[in-house]
């Protein structure tokens, strides 16, 4: 699915990726691992567009990717979870799902009934979420750092990415939180696609 052939970045006489190759194959699940300052945010950086290697080859599906942006990541199916979740916490659930996407009448206005709707039928059929407690109208600041990381997978999955990048997800979660986040990451698998999981933590890589 995506293919790295020796990619090269430096930042001023700093060299941070020095020579990289990497493979992610389709419904592969794979580790990325590394202490802090050892290059995986830049390395993100570039396959998602942010970042464009100093020399070096990317290719998507077998095609070269060519003035590669952000934009045309999102286009092809290259979505990313930061750290920080990028999530609005004091919006609620259905408006986190399709901020920036939104479903809208013909007349241009949002149409809350439909996202509602969807909404729902993502937190059953990508989170799991089946308590009443938890409702389309929560507000995201209420919810455990698990499930908030599951609001994020469930919205990269709902809108069709090939290759979701999850970055530390499980930091700064409890061990059961850690738990239903690696859970999360079972079922990218299980929707046949494909996920970078970056951590520093070697052994919250082994289950998945």
């Amino acid at each position: 699915m995506v293919k790295l052939c020796n990619i090269k970045k430096s930042f001023g006489h700093v060299e941070v990726l020095k020579g990289i190759n990497l493979e992610i194959n389709t419904n592969e699940v794979v580790g990325l691992l590394g202490d802090n300052g050892a290059g995986k945010s830049t390395l993100i950086k570039i396959i998602t567009g942010v970042h464009q290697p100093d020399s070096g080859d990317l290719y998507w599906k077998g095609e070269k990717l060519v003035n590669f942006s952000v934009a045309k990541a999102r286009d092809i199916g290259i979505e990313t979870v930061f750290q920080e979740r990028a999530l609005s916490e004091e919006h609620s659930l259905w408006r986190n799902i399709f901020m920036g996407r939104e479903i809208t009448s013909r007349w241009g206005f949002i149409d809350v009934k439909r996202e509602k709707e969807k909404t729902e039928r993502i937190m059953k059929e990508y989170m799991g979420f089946t308590s009443s407690a938890l409702t389309t109208d929560a507000v995201v600041r209420t919810m455990s750092g698990g499930e908030k990381q599951g609001v994020a997978i469930a919205r990269a999955l709902h809108f069709e990415a090939d290759l979701i990048i999850l970055d530390e997800p499980t930091t700064g979660l409890s061990l059961s939180e850690t738990q239903k986040v690696l859970g999360f990451v079972d079922d990218i698998k299980k929707k046949g696609k494909s996920c970078i999981f970056i951590t520093h933590n070697i052994y919250h890589v082994y289950p998945v």
